[in-house]
């Protein structure tokens, strides 16, 4: 309704207020423990825990407001933490990738929240290539795709929270240039592909890139459609089905709460969502 069938405010706002009461988030609500975790954890077992649980959630546009949510998500915040040191769940500062979705899920739930540490850590993070990397305290000096799209995708959240952040705004900008550089999918030395899985889409997406998940974030981003990025376009217009569909591949394995769509190779309501909207964002339409 919002990104493909040009509804109003008012019919969106209507359709989001029945995520948290019908359907996947309301299924995915009546998971959480008794400790606030879902899957017995904050991090692990991958896919029930507590972050991947809260980023599906996020992923379903579930309102932050909505009182079984803001029950749900303050158990969270009075019991949960994450990493060995132990901090709050919701202000993790640690390996990368993950404090890049911990961003994300404070500034989602907690939009009008002071600013969290997350966001001082990840700019003092970013390397001279403009992405970041979680092996940077072993010396790596080259941005790794996975980690680059979680911290970009944080940092985004945080600026639609704040109403924009000047210093956010200009690593963003840096990390749109890393990705668009490379052509969403190849090294900038010998423009080989870097990982084939990549040219596979996959949801939910869990830590891993691919392509039509960098090029979602670009349009989310309300960047102009870049040159640099054709390349990428028209490999997801290639997979499009003859009944017009996109279909699920490269399902990552792992425990899951439960089956949202059929299986890889199978219609995808998700992919052919996103592969329409970013198709609909290159052409200006």
């Amino acid at each position: 309704m919002r990104d493909l069938g040009q509804g109003s405010a008012t019919e969106v706002d209507a359709e989001r207020s029945r995520v948290a009461g019908e359907g996947w988030g309301a299924r995915l609500l009546a998971l959480q423990g008794d400790d606030g975790n879902w899957g017995g954890g904050a991090y692990s077992p991958k896919w029930t825990s507590t972050t991947y649980t809260l980023l599906l959630m996020r992923h379903f546009g579930i309102r932050p407001d909505d009182p079984a949510v803001m029950e749900a998500i303050d158990r969270v915040r009075s019991n949960v933490v994450m990493g060995q040191a132990e901090h709050p769940f919701f202000w993790y500062v640690g390996e990368t990738c993950i404090t890049g979705m911990s961003l994300a899920l404070a500034a989602y739930f907690f939009p009008n929240d002071v600013i969290p540490p997350q966001v001082e850590w990840l700019l003092d993070e970013q390397l001279e290539d403009g992405g970041w990397n979680c092996q940077t305290v072993n010396g790596s000096t080259r941005s790794s795709f996975n980690t680059t799209i979680s911290v970009l995708e944080g940092l985004q959240e945080m600026e639609h929270a704040v109403g924009g952040d000047p210093l956010i705004s200009k690593a963003r900008q840096l990390g749109h240039e890393y990705l668009q550089e490379r052509r969403l999918m190849r090294a900038l030395s010998t423009g080989d592909i870097l990982n084939k899985r990549w040219l596979l889409f996959s949801f939910p997406p869990r830590w891993h890139y691919d392509v039509l998940r960098g090029l979602d974030y670009l349009r989310e981003s309300g960047e102009t459609p870049d040159p640099r990025c054709e390349e990428a376009i028209e490999l997801v217009a290639s997979k499009r089905r003859p009944d017009g569909s996109w279909p699920l591949q490269n399902r990552h394995p792992g425990r899951e709460h439960f089956t949202m769509e059929e299986g890889s190779g199978k219609p995808s309501r998700w992919n052919t969502l996103r592969a329409l909207r970013v198709l609909g964002w290159h052409r200006g339409d």
